[in-house]
């Protein structure tokens, strides 16, 4: 099964189509080869959108930006990601002003991190959402200050990285996929694959 998985994926050119280093480093840890193709898209959504609906909403506009840019051997993937909390989306902040208004929200707090995916073919698009469950200890402001001095908390959705010093020290516990907080959901993205080839 995982030797026809991977046959099947070596007769098609994969394009990533993300700038995350995250995410690249992901799929490059699966041994896939790949290229790295970028479609600019208007990343608005409607605010009826909830929860796991607006990153997989926003995978595959990002998806449908190639919908006539594919040959018939190539397969696209994109993503998105979301903080879900207090029933309301955090995307990636503008300004460390609000990266910190975002940090001060989620100190102490449960949240949802759901990243969608969307795989499209010629002929062919599948998405869907995973959701990570995410609580944060109480994070003192001088811990804020020193992240956002210190890391890039503006490419990030929620202003934060699991895997940077804030999620390190300040991550008392999750429930799910690790590395969809990070920004892949690589698990369903490998049960997911067969649906697309």
């Amino acid at each position: 099964m995982i030797v026809s998985k991977i046959q099947s994926l070596n007769d098609r050119t994969i394009i990533l189509a993300s700038k995350s280093p995250r995410r690249k480093m992901l799929l490059e840890a699966l041994g896939f080869p790949f290229k790295v193709r970028i479609h600019e898209v208007d990343e608005s959504f409607s605010t009826d959108l909830k929860g796991g609906e607006i990153p997989e909403y926003l995978a595959r506009k990002k998806a449908e930006a190639f919908e006539h840019d594919l040959t018939e051997k190539e397969l696209v993937i994109t993503a998105d990601t979301v903080v879900w909390i207090n029933d309301h989306a955090l995307n990636k902040p503008e300004s460390n002003a609000e990266a910190k208004k975002m940090l001060m929200e989620l100190s102490e707090a449960d949240h949802s991190v759901f990243t969608g995916v969307c795989l499209k073919t010629q002929s062919k698009t599948v998405s869907f959402f995973e959701e990570t469950k995410v609580r944060f200890n109480s994070l003192s402001e001088e811990e804020i200050d020193f992240y956002l001095k210190n890391y890039k908390p503006l490419d990030k959705a929620g202003a934060y990285g699991i895997q940077e010093f804030i999620g390190l020290i300040g991550i008392k516990s999750i429930e799910g996929d690790f590395y969809n907080v990070v920004g892949f959901p690589v698990q369903r993205f490998w049960r997911e694959l067969p649906t697309i080839l």
